[in-house]
């Protein structure tokens, strides 16, 4: 982060990245094209009592918005080992209930303009964040208590977010993949129990999330592909210091080949 004329710069994500500001209390930033349903909704949580989320300060006319700012600490890639510990990826399962379960209870607005880039195709009954990756996640003191950045919501089922945080934190990516970004020695079938734990998921939900993880990653490769063939410097970049296109076949066959090592760790008893 770094001192600008008009607040210190934060680090943001790649399709705001050099646009967010801190000022004061405020975060000033683009806002998406769903920022006043995301707003609404963030109302809403903080209402029932969910604390782990900013809450919206401002819209202008500009096409920024104003949320609160979350002190903590926030992952960048290469991810600190910190982030990965099993403490840290049982608070990420615990904060994500606790979102969806605050969630559960707010009417979401059928008229606003929810992204559905990323967005479960089943859809669903809450408001998912659909990007729950480290840079997403505000952690104090090893444990995660807050998501930010919003802009990706949109309805669907509980068990969506819960295959895209997933990918993610535990990771689900092949070797290649995984070394690049995240700590060695990384158990991922001990830590995608633990996320499941950590949430709580019923064994039917614990049954059915390998496939959705695989139905997931499809989605963030289409994702990709659009920005790409959008000519988005950022994704362009991206793909190609990442090896072309082929990272993902590499991600998406792992994951193939390992559906019954994956299903047998949700479903199967551990060990004494």
């Amino acid at each position: 982060m770094t001192e600008a004329p008009d607040g210190e710069q934060l680090a943001g994500g790649m399709a705001n990245a050099g646009a967010v500001y801190r000022r004061g209390g405020l975060v000033d930033r683009p806002a998406s094209r769903n920022a006043a349903g995301v707003h609404a909704y963030l109302a809403a949580l903080r209402d029932r009592g969910f604390d782990g989320a900013p809450v919206a300060a401002g819209l202008d006319g500009d096409g920024r918005e104003q949320l609160t700012y979350v002190e903590g600490e926030v992952a960048l890639p290469p991810f600190p080992a910190w982030a990965m510990t099993e403490d840290a990826l049982v608070s990420v399962g615990r904060l994500l209930r606790r979102l969806h379960d605050a969630g559960a209870g707010v009417d979401i607005d059928p008229g606003a303009h929810w992204d559905r880039e990323l967005a479960d195709p089943a859809g669903g009954p809450v408001l998912c964040h659909n990007d729950v990756c480290p840079e997403n996640v505000v952690f104090r003191g090893g444990r995660a208590v807050a998501l930010i950045d919003f802009d990706l919501a949109a309805p669907g089922r509980p068990l969506w977010d819960v295959a895209m945080t997933a990918r993610y934190w535990v990771p689900m990516l092949d070797p290649t993949s995984t070394a690049a970004q995240y700590p060695g020695g990384l158990d991922q079938l001990g830590r995608l129990r633990l996320l499941a734990d950590a949430y709580g998921l019923t064994p039917a939900e614990r049954a059915e999330l390998p496939a959705v993880v695989e139905q997931a990653t499809a989605a963030g490769r289409a994702f990709v592909e659009r920005r790409v063939a959008g000519g988005d410097p950022g994704y362009v970049e991206a793909v190609a210091r990442r090896a072309g296109w082929a990272r993902w076949d590499r991600m998406q066959e792992w994951l193939v080949a390992h559906r019954n090592a994956y299903a047998a760790a949700l479903t199967e008893s551990p060990s004494p």
